[in-house]
Parts: structure tokens; C-alpha cells; sequence
């Protein structure tokens, strides 16, 4: 394992310099994108992190969850000439009325500036129900950000019905890019994962059972600093401080959560 991760520490490496892609750095220096959300790049490493699962602009690329867009803002330019941006959102006719607040904003985000997101393909994702958001064997890479959590609430086998949507929809060769808070592996997970902190074994396993090979692992998205043991889990952290007041300056010191990044391949 540790000569995966020394591999995948060397990768990321000559990706990130001798194949800097600079489409990639203008789409992320775009003053477009929303102020927020550039400010968290320190804490997101969004050049590296999509540096280290080996993106390129002329593929189809599917983003599992997208949420407010944060990532839609840099991979819709950047895949806009010369490939194909895909975001699985939630319906805007969703039984649950959060998932459709969500859906209709992403959606009304795209329609607001058809120059940036006129090409995005937004397609329905919202487990277990609705997983077909692409044609088998179509996507060169899907990534997601932080929403492993979610699909192990649903329970092990919905997670895995989600694992195995994504291993369908991509090539032979194409890639799954995962970054996700992580749990030590010390810890007792829950099997709702309801702090929002994942084991990385676990996740590997996850997709390991349906045919994924995990390729490398990074420390992109580490942050030792966090212990994973905060009231309200990850979400007293920051952007959210679900905590409010109560040792804001503490959570403000930790940073953003520690986050595996991991990359597996569908032989």
C-alpha cells in the first residue's frame, strides 16, 4: 500500500509540471466563478486534486452530486470546447423537498449564464431510484466531492448500487475520482456515516465490490490538524460552522475537513 501511495504521490507530481495543463488554470483563475467559492481553494486544491485523477479537456466527464456548482464552475469551461461536462443533480420533481430546492437552484444557475454552462448536460441523479444519467461505456472519468456520506446513509447496498452505476457508465480505462472526508481508522464509523466521516478501507472496499482497482491515493486534500471527533461531525467545521459561536475559533484553526482523495480504474 504504501508503494500505491508513494506512486500515486509520484504522479500527481509529473502531471502537476512536466503535463501542466494551463486550460485548467484559466478555468479555475476565471473571474467567473463565484468569490465564495475561489476562496476556498486553499482548503480544495482544485488544479491538483483534478491534476492527480488525470483529467483531460477533451473527455466526458460526469460529476456525481455537484451541490452548488463549486467544481460545474471550473470543469464546465474547461471541458466546454472539446469534451463533455455531465452533472448527475437532483430531480426538480424529487419527492423530497430539500433535493428539489437544490435541483431547481443548480438548474437555475446553468440557465442564468448560458455562456459559461450552455453545454453542461444536467442529468437526473438522486439514489437509489435514478441512476441512469449516462449510456453504458460513454464517460472517461466520474468524479465526486465530498458525498460518500450520503450514500452510505441509504444503507451499504444503496451505496454500492451507486458505485456500480458509475463503474457502467465508464470505458474500459476510465476513472473514478473520489475525494471524501475521512474517518482514522481508529474511529468507530456508524453505519449511517452520520458525522459525514468515512474510513478510506471502507470506501476502497465500496469500490473495490463492484470491479474498481484502486490505481493511487493522495494527500492533496489532507489536513492533519483535524480529529474528526467534533459535535455535529464535519459540519462544525468550516465553510458550514454548524456549531455557530460555540469554539468557532477553534474549528476556525483546524481548516476545512481531512479528505482522502483517492483514484480507482475499471479495467
Amino acid at each position: 500500500m504504501k508503494q500505491l501511495f508513494l506512486a500515486g504521490a509520484l504522479a500527481a507530481l509529473l502531471m502537476g509540471t512536466a503535463h501542466a495543463d494551463d486550460a485548467l488554470k484559466a478555468a479555475i483563475a476565471s473571474s467567473q466563478r463565484t468569490p465564495a467559492y475561489v476562496q476556498r481553494d486553499a482548503a480544495r486544491h482544485p488544479y491538483e486534486t483534478l491534476m492527480f485523477f488525470g483529467i483531460k479537456p477533451t473527455m466526458t466527464v460526469v460529476e456525481l452530486s455537484p451541490g452548488g456548482g463549486w467544481y460545474t464552475e471550473i470543469l464546465a469551461p474547461y471541458l466546454r470546447d472539446k469534451g463533455k461536462y455531465i452533472a448527475g443533480s437532483y430531480s426538480p420533481d424529487s419527492s423530497d423537498e430539500h433535493l428539489r430546492g437544490y435541483a431547481r437552484s443548480f438548474r437555475s444557475k446553468m440557465a442564468a449564464n448560458p455562456a459559461l454552462f450552455g453545454k453542461v448536460d444536467v442529468e437526473v441523479f438522486e439514489p437509489p431510484q435514478h441512476l441512469n444519467y449516462a449510456p453504458a461505456g460513454s464517460v472517461d472519468m466520474v468524479l465526486t466531492f465530498r458525498n460518500i456520506h450520503n450514500w452510505i446513509a441509504q444503507g451499504d447496498d444503496n451505496a454500492k448500487k451507486v458505485f456500480k452505476s458509475a463503474y457502467d457508465v465508464l470505458k474500459h480505462g476510465g476513472v473514478l475520482g473520489v475525494a471524501e472526508h475521512r474517518l482514522p481508522a481508529g474511529m468507530k464509523q456508524d453505519s449511517k456515516a452520520s458525522t459525514g466521516y468515512v474510513h478510506e478501507a471502507y470506501v476502497i472496499k465500496l469500490a473495490e465490490s463492484v470491479g474498481f482497482k484502486l490505481d493511487a491515493k493522495s494527500e492533496i486534500n489532507a489536513n492533519p490538524k483535524d480529529t474528526a471527533d467534533h459535535p455535529n461531525g464535519v459540519w462544525a467545521l468550516p465553510p458550514t460552522y454548524r456549531n455557530k459561536d460555540a469554539d468557532r475559533a477553534k474549528y476556525q484553526a483546524i481548516g476545512e475537513s481531512d479528505r482522502m482523495t483517492l483514484r480507482f480504474v475499471k479495467p
